[in-house]
């Protein structure tokens, strides 16, 4: 049976510190989506009620998933080159349905800290693993066929954006699932919902991409010509963004238009969807983090090597951050003076604990974000450094 220690021995630096830098940076949206006290009542990307503040607060965020998401590709790919095609394809099925799994029933626990799971809510961890089980079966196809489906999918998919605006919303569960879902909610028991966050299609393609991008990770390719490679890349896909965007038309069902001054119309520019990833939000996110992956290799410091112990736990991570933050709310949630009556947000969403106006400023949810990073550290170090002196066979999965 395969053994997770040769994964670490032979792991790519610059895969790790990206995957590191963002998912510290991820943590800054959900320590505000649970902590700022005008999290539930304002949209911060409305440019109507925003601050330039609080939308690069989020914004900066976008980065998070598809990065995640086309770095597993990578890594999927990667494992591949020691692993026969059926080995890999059963592995990566197995590790998609595990990741349902735990969004199911680990993941949407951390979010509501409601035991009867009145909410099940499919996010990021659901959309890795629907697309780790659909790269399982792909991988069985030739190379050339996997990058055609994967550049179909991106470049093609927002063609689906004008039939749903022709049907204002009113699409089905399926076609939700796959493409229109934004918080769609599905009563499937009396008082007990499935919630979609995280459409599924967009996802296949830039997973299936981030794999075909592994073959530059081979290491019959120098590091100078990865370098340049994903340098063009990356700066292509930032000047097709550009370009593209200005012409205001496909790719993006939000269009941007000009504001009371140019930085707002900056921000109406760079406001582009994320439920699901248009090809403008994957290319405005996936541009400067192709770029970063590039000028990342090599690179040994300090800095690094904090942000690197995230980025090779990120499973681990994801799942104990969010219980973390939430605990913080409870604490927070007595400690403002609430009490059970408001155990449940009036409107908002099905999150226990998190009151209405709960919360702080932008000042202190930076603070506790800032806080919560330094309490995982040690956490996540020494999970890693567990990891790599053990081989038992479920590692892979943790």
């Amino acid at each position: 049976m395969t053994t997770a220690a040769p994964f670490y021995r032979n792991r790519i630096g610059s895969i790790d510190l990206l995957r590191g830098i963002v998912m510290v940076i991820m943590a800054i949206d959900h320590t505000r989506d649970f902590l700022h006290n005008d999290a539930i009542r304002h949209d911060p990307l409305d440019l109507a009620t925003t601050t330039p503040l609080l939308y690069f607060t989020r914004w900066i965020t976008h980065f998070c998933a598809p990065t995640f998401v086309m770095l597993a590709g990578v890594s999927a790919y990667l494992v591949g080159l020691r692993k026969s095609k059926n080995e890999l394809s059963g592995f990566l099925i197995k590790r998609g349905a595990w990741l349902i799994l735990v969004e199911v029933l680990i993941v949407s626990l951390g979010i509501t800290f409601d035991p009867l799971y009145h909410a099940f809510i499919l996010q990021v961890i659901w959309a890795i693993g629907a697309s780790l089980i659909v790269l399982g079966l792909a991988v069985r196809l030739p190379y050339k066929a996997i990058f055609a489906i994967g550049c179909a999918i991106l470049l093609l998919h927002n063609l689906l954006d004008y039939p749903e605006a022709e049907r204002q919303g009113n699409l089905g569960f399926v076609w939700d699932l796959f493409h229109s879902g934004r918080f769609s909610a599905y009563q499937y028991l009396p008082n007990h919902f499935l919630v979609i966050v995280y459409p599924l299609l967009p996802w296949f393609g830039i997973i299936m991409l981030g794999y075909c991008l592994g073959k530059i990770f081979e290491q019959t390719v120098t590091p100078e010509i990865r370098r340049r490679f994903l340098l063009l890349l990356g700066g292509g896909m930032i000047l097709f963004f550009i370009v593209v965007r200005f012409l205001n038309g496909y790719g993006d069902p939000l269009h941007w238009s000009s504001q009371k001054d140019a930085l707002y119309t900056f921000l109406s520019f760079m406001n582009v969807q994320k439920y699901p990833p248009s090809l403008m939000f994957t290319c405005a996110t996936l541009g400067p983090a192709i770029i970063a992956l590039g000028l990342l290799e090599g690179v040994k410091n300090r800095v690094a090597s904090f942000f690197t112990v995230f980025g090779r736990v990120p499973f681990f991570y994801y799942v104990v951050h969010f219980y973390l933050i939430h605990i913080i709310t409870v604490v927070v949630f007595f400690a403002q003076g609430y009490g059970m009556k408001d155990l449940l947000p009036v409107g908002g969403p099905p999150i226990l604990f998190r009151a209405t106006d709960l919360g702080f400023g932008l000042g202190g949810v930076y603070l506790i974000w800032a806080l919560l990073i330094f309490a995982l550290y040690p956490i996540c170090k020494w999970y890693n450094n567990y990891k790599s002196v053990h081989a038992q066979w479920w590692l892979s999965y943790v």
